[in-house]
């Protein structure tokens, strides 16, 4: 995990590193496995966002996958086109890594910043109406870019359901 210097940290490293450890259970990703997640700030994401989503300003969080969707096992309101014959990670014959090495899925960037700000303004949670603790809205940024990470997605109204309740789930155990 990578904390920026003018960073802010609202939740421990261990908290941040057990939670996203939880949601790639919570996801079937293979293991053993390694994410990248660094805690950023607005200047930040808003040049990722420009650079990588085509978008002006700041987001909250942006993912950066390394696999498809499809090397992970198929989820709730996700297309199933998406997975024909396309075998699951765990089966394909992948490049053998050196011994000791994790097969790296990706990366997290959050915005501590926008969390920070999400929460004060009560603009936070899963439907941008919530208003609570910041160190609350840093943990559904995590959990929702490491889903993402994982071949989840919201652009259609069942996989956003199903991500949303997968979302509370993780939230709620790890608490």
């Amino acid at each position: 995990m990578t904390v920026r210097p003018a960073v802010h940290l609202v939740a421990s490293r261990r908290e941040l590193a057990r939670l996203a450890a939880a949601t790639l259970d919570a996801a079937m990703a293979p293991p053993p496995a390694s994410l990248g997640l660094a805690l950023s700030d607005d200047a930040e994401l808003a040049e990722l966002n420009a650079e990588h989503m085509g978008e002006g300003g700041p987001t909250d969080v942006l993912s950066f996958p390394l696999l498809a969707p499809a090397a992970y096992p198929p989820h709730l309101g996700q297309d199933p086109d998406l997975h024909a014959g396309v075998a699951p990670l765990a089966t394909q014959h992948s490049f053998a890594l050196p011994p000791g090495r994790r097969l790296h899925l990706g990366d997290v960037v959050v915005s501590v910043e926008r969390a920070s700000a999400q929460a004060r303004e009560g603009a936070g949670g899963h439907s941008g109406d919530v208003s609570w603790s910041v160190r609350d809205e840093l943990r559904l940024l995590v959990v929702h870019g490491t889903l993402h990470v994982c071949g989840w997605d919201h652009a259609h109204a069942d996989e956003e359901a199903a991500m949303r309740a997968l979302e509370r789930r993780i939230l709620e155990e790890t608490e």
